[in-house]
């Protein structure tokens, strides 16, 4: 069974990162989806929040194969957690070249790390590139429609919250 981690902040997820998620499901048997509890980063969501949000939007609003998906938080590395799983590769998405250097020191670090995870990256559709998670908060705290960008009920929780 070939399974991999597709790890992030999902603050929150996005067409964009559903779009990953999907292309990842046409490689893959399983995918991790896995959202980073960093005492680092300063989140808009709580790590209980943002697991809701992805579990709804993955399986309620899009009723994708829970079989095929399993939705955790984690706050160590990111190869630790592939070893937990039994995963041999971490999916990263690609929005733009300004992506490509981060994260491909990223998978350098993760393969001097553990050298037999393999990185992938993977791009979402052209409609999807252009969205990030910040934007949305933006544009969601200023009254914008998000409607384009993230699915029902992420819309929901992005109104209740503003």
């Amino acid at each position: 069974m070939k399974i991999a981690i597709y790890p992030g902040t999902f603050d929150p997820i996005t067409y964009g990162h559903i779009d990953v998620i999907k292309k990842s499901l046409n490689v893959f048997d399983r995918l991790i989806v896995a959202t980073t509890d960093n005492a680092n980063k300063n989140y808009h969501f709580s790590i209980d929040e943002r697991i809701n949000i992805i579990n709804n939007s993955l399986f309620k609003d899009l009723r994708l194969n829970k079989s095929k998906i399993k939705v955790v938080s984690f706050d160590d590395l990111t190869i630790d957690l592939c070893k937990k799983y039994s995963a041999s590769t971490i999916i990263r998405g690609l929005r733009a070249v300004s992506d490509f250097e981060y994260e491909f020191q990223l998978a350098g670090m993760n393969k001097k790390l553990n050298s037999k995870i393999e990185t992938m990256f993977l791009m979402s559709d052209v409609e999807n590139q252009i969205i990030s998670s910040k934007f949305v908060k933006e544009i969601a705290s200023l009254g914008g429609n998000i409607n384009k960008f993230v699915t029902k009920s992420t819309v929901k929780v992005l109104k209740d919250k503003f």
